[in-house]
C-alpha cells in the first residue's frame, strides 16, 4: 500500500485527490470512470472475487478491453506482491514508510512487521 501511494504521488496525483481516495465514491475529485475502476479493483481483489457482470458492463462504458486488461493486471500483480511481501515480512524502504505515515496512518496503516 505504501509503495503504491508513493508511486501515485511521484507520478503526479494531486495530494488532495490522493487523500480523498477513501471517499472516492462521493468525492468530486474523481470521475465516473475512476470510480468504476476503483470499484472494479476492490471487487477483483476481494476474496472471493466480487466482479459481477453488472460491474464489468459498467467498466466497458468507460474503458476499452485493453485498458480493462491492464487495470486487472495491475490489481492482480499488486495482490500477488502484497501477499508475498506480507508473508515474508519484507522490510519497507524509507520513502514508503514516510508516505504511509503521512497519508495512510490516519486510516489504520502501520509499518508493523515491515519495519527495517
Amino acid at each position: 500500500m505504501a509503495h503504491t501511494a508513493g508511486a501515485a504521488l511521484r507520478l503526479g496525483i494531486d495530494e488532495k485527490k490522493f487523500d480523498a481516495v477513501w471517499e472516492y465514491r462521493s468525492s468530486p475529485l474523481y470521475s465516473d470512470a475512476e470510480r468504476v475502476a476503483l470499484d472494479f479493483a476492490i471487487a477483483a481483489a476481494s476474496q472471493p472475487n466480487d466482479v459481477t457482470d453488472e460491474l464489468f458492463s459498467q467498466m466497458k462504458q468507460h474503458w476499452n478491453e485493453g485498458q480493462i486488461v491492464e487495470i486487472l493486471g495491475v490489481v492482480s500483480m499488486f495482490g500477488f506482491m502484497n501477499r508475498w511481501n506480507d508473508s515474508m515480512a519484507t522490510p519497507l524502504e524509507e520513502e514508503p514508510v514516510e508516505v504511509g505515515e503521512k497519508h495512510l496512518a490516519k486510516r489504520g496503516w502501520s509499518v508493523g512487521k515491515h519495519k527495517g
